[in-house]
C-alpha cells in the first residue's frame, strides 16, 4: 500500500532519460519506415508516436489508404510501386488483409516495429520542448505519455522529424514555410492563387454497417442538417460506406496546427449531418438497415509546415523529372492541390495534374538547412506548396523516409553530419546501400560488387522464349484503344502476329508507338501506323513494320478503339509483359486524355492504364523471330524490376522443375543468399478500404530450395510472399556449388526471378 503525505510542493512527474542512436519523432508511414531501415543498419532508435497506434494517416484512427507512385494505375508509371520496407509492409498486408481492414493493417505495422530489437517504441508520447547544444545542433527533446504519466528526455547524436506537424524542427528553431508561394519564386505556373488558398484542409471519414434490420438514426444537436444546399454534397458514392469522401474537406483558411481541434469539431458537424440526410431524407432507401459504425476521431490532416533544406523540390522538378544526382527517392503522384473551402466552397475538391512519369526527390530535401544534425521524412520535407500536392502522399513519405533512416546510420558510421554526404562518393555510397535493402531509384541499378554470383558460372534448366502467346483467354472487345506493352531490342522489329474476330467488316488501325523520354511509359511518339480492313468473323492479321529501332526500350503495339473488333487474349501471364488501356481512372484523372490550360506549366498527353485481375490479360500474339526476354545475364543486372526491359529470367511454362545452377572453380564460404522476386511493381497494393483479389501476387515464387553440390539442402521456402528474401546462415557454408530449384506459382504463370546475390 502507498500512501502520500500532504505536499504543500509542487510534485514533479517521473523521469526517465533515454539514449540513443537516433530518435524519430512520429509514427506514421514516414516515422516507421525511417526507424526500421536505420534499426536493421545496427543503430539503436527510439521512436516516439503521439498516438496509440501506429500508422499516422494510415491507421485504424484515421483510416487513409497508402498510396504513391503508382497512383491508383490511373497514370502512366508503370512498374512505379516504391520498394524497400515500405513495399515489405505493404505485402504483408496484403498476404494477411487483403480485405483492407484498417485494424490488421495496424497489427501489421506494431509488429513490424516491436520485432526490431533496435527499435524502442514510445506510444502516446508526445514531444513538446527540445534542448540544443549550440545554435544550430538538437542535444535532446523532451516529450511527455500521457497514459504512464511520465516524462521522457531523449538523447541523441541524429534526430529525424516525421511528425507531420514538424514538431521538433519547429521548437528547434529550424527555418519552415506554411502557405503557398508565389508564381514567381520557383518559376510555377501552377501555384495557387489567393481565392483558391494556400493550405489544403482536413478530412474526416466514417464507416456503416448493414444490420439487417431497420436503424432509425437521430441527429446529435451540433449536426450541420443544412447539408443538402451545397453543390458538391449530391456527388458521393455509398458503396464504400463513407470512406472515400475524401472531399469532406475543412480547415484550408486556418490555422491547420493549432486549429486542428475546431477543424475536427466542424467535421464531425458535417459527417452527422452527412448521415442525417442519408438516413432520414427518404432518397437512401436502401440505407435503411445501416447504421453509423464508426466516425474518425481525429482528422486526417494534409498539410501545415513544410521545412527548408539546401533545396526545395519545385513543379519543374516534377514536371521535367528532373534526375538529381544525389536522388535517394522518388514521387509519382499528380501535383493534386485542393481548394481551401473545401466541402463549403463550390470548386471542384481537388485539381490533379500528372506528370508523364515519375521524377526524383534530392537528399538536400532532406534534411535542414540550418539544423545541423535534423533529418527531415515525410511531409514535412523541402518542397514548395505545389510540389508538396505531389510528395505529400504515404508512400511517397515511407520511401524518401527509408533514406532518411539509411543516412542517419551512415553518418553515425562514418562519424559526419547529413550535409557531407553530398559529397560524390558518399552519395554513390548511400544509394547503393539502398538499392542493396530493396528501394528503387529510377535509373539507377545495384552495382553489387561484392556478389559471389557473378564470378560464377550460372546453367539454367529452361529460359523461356516468346513465340507466341496463345490465344486460350477468350475475346477483349476494343470499347478503348488497347495495346500490349513489349520490350524490344535495338534493331529490326519482329513481324507479330494476332487474331481479331469482326461483329461485321469494318477496317482495324494499329500503331507502334513509344515514349519520347527513356524510362518513360507514356507512349506520346508514334513511331508506326498500319490500317487493316477486317471482314466478318475470326482471321489473323500480320503486322510487318519493318522498321529499325533506334535503342532498346518499351513499345506499345497499340489497337485503335472499333466497338466492331475483338482480339484474342491470353492466360499466359508473364513478367514484365502488360496489357494497356486509353481510358480514365475517375479516382485521379478527369479524362482518358489529361489536357492542361495553356501556360500551367504541365503536359497534354494521353492515359493508357492497365487493368486489375482478374482483368488485364496478354494480348495473344505470335512473334518471328521468337523475343529473347528473359536471359539468366538479368539476375546479375542490379535492376529488380522492368525498365526498358524486363530485368528477369523466367522458366519455361512446361520446365517441371525450374533449376540454377551457380558453380565456382574453387569452394566458397558463404554467409548470405538475396533473391530478389517479382512481386508486380506495378500493383498499387491500396492498404485499407479497397479489396483485393489476391493475397500473393501472381508472378512471386512461393516455394523454393537451396542445395549444395552433393544434393544437401540448405534451405527451403513454402511460403514466400515478398519482393526480396534475405537467407543467412548462422555458421558459413562451404560449397562449390549451388543449386536453387523453384515451384511454377500458378498454372498459367512461370517461375521467374528478378536477381541473385550471394555473398561471403
Amino acid at each position: 500500500m502507498l500512501v502520500k503525505a500532504p505536499f504543500s510542493g509542487i510534485r514533479s512527474l517521473t523521469s526517465h532519460t533515454l539514449s540513443t542512436d537516433l530518435l524519430v519523432v512520429g509514427g506514421g508511414m514516414a516515422g516507421i519506415c525511417a526507424a526500421i531501415t536505420a534499426a536493421r543498419q545496427d543503430l539503436k532508435v527510439i521512436l516516439v508516436q503521439d498516438r496509440p497506434v501506429l500508422g499516422g494517416n494510415a491507421s485504424s484512427e484515421i483510416r487513409l489508404w497508402i498510396l504513391g507512385a503508382t497512383s491508383s494505375m490511373g497514370n502512366n508509371n508503370r512498374w512505379a510501386r516504391e520498394g524497400g520496407i515500405i513495399d515489405e509492409i505493404l505485402l504483408e498486408n496484403q498476404y494477411r488483409n487483403p480485405e483492407g481492414n484498417a485494424l490488421i493493417l495496424d497489427t501489421v505495422l506494431l509488429e513490424k516495429v516491436t520485432q526490431e530489437p533496435n527499435i524502442t517504441l514510445l506510444l502516446n508520447t508526445a514531444v513538446h520542448r527540445c534542448e540544443k547544444s549550440g545554435a544550430n545542433r538538437i542535444a535532446a527533446a523532451l516529450a511527455f505519455c500521457s497514459q504512464n504519466s511520465t516524462q521522457y528526455r531523449l538523447e541523441a547524436p541524429f534526430f529525424v522529424d516525421a511528425s507531420g506537424d514538424g514538431i521538433l524542427g519547429h521548437l528547434s528553431g529550424a527555418a519552415y514555410r506554411i502557405g503557398a508561394e508565389s508564381r514567381e519564386e520557383f518559376d510555377e505556373a501552377f501555384a495557387p492563387k489567393k481565392a483558391y488558398g494556400e493550405l489544403l484542409g482536413h478530412s474526416l471519414y466514417f464507416h456503416s454497417k448493414d444490420s439487417g434490420k431497420s436503424v432509425e438514426f437521430i441527429p446529435p444537436a451540433f449536426a450541420n442538417t443544412d447539408l443538402p444546399s451545397l453543390p458538391r454534397f449530391h456527388t458521393f458514392n455509398l458503396h464504400d460506406r463513407g470512406c472515400r469522401l475524401w472531399w469532406v474537406e475543412y480547415g484550408g483558411r486556418m490555422d491547420t496546427i493549432h486549429d486542428t481541434e475546431t477543424i475536427k469539431w466542424e467535421l464531425w458537424r458535417i459527417i452527422y449531418g452527412i448521415w442525417h440526410h442519408i438516413k432520414n431524407s427518404g432518397e437512401y432507401p436502401d440505407m435503411e438497415t445501416h447504421t453509423l459504425e464508426w466516425v474518425g476521431m481525429i482528422p486526417g490532416k494534409r498539410e501545415s509546415r513544410r521545412f527548408e533544406g539546401d533545396y526545395m523540390l519545385s513543379q519543374r522538378d516534377v514536371v521535367e523529372q528532373r534526375k538529381h544526382q544525389d536522388r535517394v527517392s522518388y514521387g509519382g503522384w499528380a501535383l493534386d492541390l485542393h481548394p481551401a473551402d473545401g466541402i463549403y466552397g463550390e470548386l471542384p475538391g481537388c485539381t490533379q495534374w500528372h506528370a508523364k512519369g515519375v521524377y526524383s526527390i534530392p537528399f538536400r530535401c532532406l534534411y535542414s538547412r540550418n539544423i545541423e544534425n535534423l533529418f527531415l521524412a515525410g511531409r514535412i520535407i523541402s518542397a514548395s506548396h505545389v510540389a508538396f500536392g505531389s510528395s505529400r502522399v504515404m508512400a511517397t513519405c515511407a520511401h524518401n523516409a527509408q533514406a532518411v533512416g539509411m543516412a542517419a546510420a551512415f553518418c553515425k558510421e562514418k562519424g559526419l553530419l547529413p550535409r557531407d554526404l553530398m559529397e560524390d562518393a558518399l552519395m554513390d555510397n548511400l544509394q547503393q546501400r539502398l538499392m542493396g535493402m530493396g528501394q528503387y531509384l529510377p535509373g539507377m541499378h545495384l552495382r553489387d560488387t561484392d556478389n559471389l554470383a557473378k564470378t560464377a558460372s550460372l546453367s539454367v534448366s529452361s529460359t523461356f522464349s516468346l513465340q507466341q502467346l496463345p490465344a486460350d483467354a477468350g475475346w477483349k472487345a476494343l470499347d478503348s484503344s488497347m495495346a500490349q506493352m513489349l520490350p524490344l531490342e535495338k534493331g529490326r522489329i519482329p513481324v507479330f502476329t494476332f487474331v481479331v474476330k469482326a461483329k461485321k467488316a469494318s477496317r482495324l488501325v494499329v500503331r507502334l508507338l513509344h515514349s519520347s523520354l527513356p524510362g518513360n511509359f507514356t507512349p506520346d511518339r508514334q513511331l508506326a501506323e498500319k490500317e487493316f480492313p477486317v471482314s466478318k468473323g475470326e482471321q489473323e492479321l500480320t503486322l510487318d513494320i519493318g522498321l529499325l529501332l533506334d535503342a532498346s526500350a518499351y513499345y506499345f503495339i497499340a489497337f485503335e478503339a472499333n466497338p466492331l473488333v475483338q482480339v484474342g487474349i491470353s492466360q499466359l501471364r508473364l513478367s514484365g509483359l502488360l496489357t494497356v488501356f486509353n481510358r480514365v481512372n475517375l479516382d485521379v484523372a478527369k479524362g482518358s486524355r489529361q489536357e492542361p490550360p495553356e501556360g500551367l506549366g504541365v503536359d497534354a498527353f494521353d492515359f493508357w492504364l492497365p487493368e486489375r485481375r482478374p482483368g488485364g490479360h496478354n494480348l495473344a500474339i505470335s512473334c518471328n523471330p521468337a523475343l529473347q526476354l528473359y536471359s539468366p545475364e538479368n539476375l546479375l543486372n542490379g535492376s529488380f524490376r522492368p525498365t526498358i526491359q524486363t530485368n528477369a529470367w523466367v522458366a519455361d511454362p512446361k520446365d517441371p522443375e525450374p533449376t540454377l545452377t551457380f558453380s565456382w572453380p574453387t569452394q566458397q564460404k558463404i554467409r548470405k543468399i538475396l533473391l530478389w522476386f517479382d512481386t508486380d511493381f506495378d500493383h498499387p497494393l491500396e492498404s485499407t478500404l479497397r479489396g483485393h483479389d489476391e493475397r500473393v501476387m501472381p508472378f512471386c515464387v512461393r516455394e523454393f530450395q537451396l542445395f549444395d553440390e552433393i544434393g544437401t539442402l540448405l534451405y527451403q521456402e513454402k511460403g514466400n510472399h515478398q519482393s526480396r528474401c534475405e537467407i543467412r546462415f548462422a555458421t558459413p557454408i562451404k560449397l562449390k556449388k549451388l543449386v536453387l530449384q523453384l515451384k511454377h506459382p500458378g498454372r498459367n504463370v512461370s517461375a521467374g526471378l528478378l536477381g541473385v546475390g550471394v555473398y561471403s
